[in-house]
């Protein structure tokens, strides 16, 4: 399947935007030491953006797809490697903000929790 040239671009560019940034012309390759090597100009995140066929992680998420639409849910695959203990998480951009907002209600329930067992344990 040949792929038009500027396809992989416009994704690069698509990827940067949903973060507020813009691509990075020339990203890897150009080598400069005053351009970041990422495929976006954004300053604090790191975007490398793959344009494939096939990724088995794409081909896990679009499986388990199914199967939460049935249930009404959000998909999330969450990636782990022995010797590895950080996560890695795959998701779709549409689903970003749900998502974000979940881990954020479960890491304020986890500090109000710990907060009510050290104020009993102090009183």
């Amino acid at each position: 399947m040949k792929t038009h040239r500027r396809t992989w671009q416009r994704r690069e560019q698509k990827a940067a935007e949903l973060f507020g940034a813009r691509r990075q012309p020339g990203s890897g390759s150009s080598g400069r030491d005053d351009q970041t090597a990422s495929d976006s100009t954004h300053p604090r995140l790191f975007i490398e953006s793959k344009l494939r066929v096939k990724h088995a992680a794409r081909e896990l998420l679009d499986s388990t797809a199914k199967k939460a639409r049935k249930e009404g849910k959000i998909p999330l695959v969450v990636l782990a490697s022995k010797c590895k203990h950080e996560l890695v998480i795959c998701l779709y951009a549409r689903d970003l903000n749900a998502i974000a907002t979940e881990a954020l209600a479960a890491t304020i329930e986890r500090e109000s929790l710990k907060a009510s067992i050290v104020d009993r344990d102090s009183g």
